[in-house]
């Protein structure tokens, strides 16, 4: 979308007010991300309070790009926008959400309708998580396909990835990770009542000083009653521990242990349910 169009549909909107926002206070960049909905999913956001600006790219992905915005004391937040999915993309999330108890029934009539679903999947999840204790961003609103989270950095540049930071690190360090991970897998499954189903070394964010974790990129995570929560459960400690065995180079549990330990408290929660 060109700035002269933004620039007209935020006149449009804000029209009531008696200080008209223009573009360059709200929008510090523009890509092929902000088409017309978008562009109005944000100006309702700053209409309500959430945002008061958006400036450049933090994080990118084929499904999403996240970027740095502010709220109205100048505070950073983390601003995720979907993106228009593509059909292979579609096709891959029918499997978190169609038998996620949560959203049965659920039967979105079209592509954009889906992305509205995994947007909202996502910061519920992301509420239940940080509800339970699990570092997490702090979730703040979302509208449509944008998720207004908490932003996790320093000086505008967010943490690294571990997949980013691990070579860097010293074989204590990696080992203080991996026991943090691992409390973070448990209090998913045990406390929050989900299962992550992607966890990574490419979803966990490294904050230095004190040295601690977050996990990030939550939105397919389960229900523990979905039906494929044992496989997915299965998947995340497998990428966990291949990730510190073989590129970290360090001892871990072994498959069976890490999920001996998360396994019973798995049962236990989908019995009480």
């Amino acid at each position: 979308m060109k700035i002269d169009e933004i620039d007209r549909l935020l006149k449009e909107a804000t029209k009531p007010w008696e200080e008209r926002v223009k573009d360059k206070d709200l929008f510090e960049v523009v890509d092929e991300v902000f088409d017309t909905s978008t562009v109005m999913t944000i100006i309702e956001l700053y209409r309500r309070g959430v945002l008061r600006k958006i400036s450049g790219v933090i994080s990118s992905g084929k499904e999403a790009k996240v970027y740095l915005g502010y709220d109205k004391t100048g505070k950073p937040l983390a601003v995720k926008i979907y993106l228009t999915s593509t059909a292979e993309f579609k096709k891959g999330i029918y499997k978190y959400i169609m038998g996620d108890p949560r959203f049965e029934g659920l039967k979105p009539k079209d592509t954009r309708s889906l992305i509205f679903a995994w947007t909202r999947k996502e910061f519920s999840n992301l509420s239940k998580m940080y509800e339970a204790g699990v570092k997490v961003p702090r979730p703040i609103a979302y509208l449509n396909n944008v998720l207004v989270m908490e932003f996790l950095g320093e000086d505008r540049m967010r943490y690294p990835l571990l997949i980013e930071a691990y070579k860097e690190l010293t074989e204590e360090e990696l080992n203080t990770i991996y026991k943090l991970v691992v409390e973070e897998l448990e209090k998913i499954v045990c406390k929050a009542r989900l299962v992550h189903g992607d966890l990574s070394e490419y979803n966990i964010m490294v904050k230095p000083e004190p040295l601690d974790i977050a996990i990030i990129d939550v939105s397919q995570a389960v229900d523990v009653n979905h039906p494929n929560t044992y496989d997915f459960l299965k998947r995340d400690v497998e990428n966990i521990i291949r990730f510190f065995k073989k590129e970290a180079k360090i001892e871990t549990d072994n498959t069976e242990e890490l999920l001996g330990k998360i396994i019973p408290c798995l049962e236990k929660r989908k019995q009480s349910l």
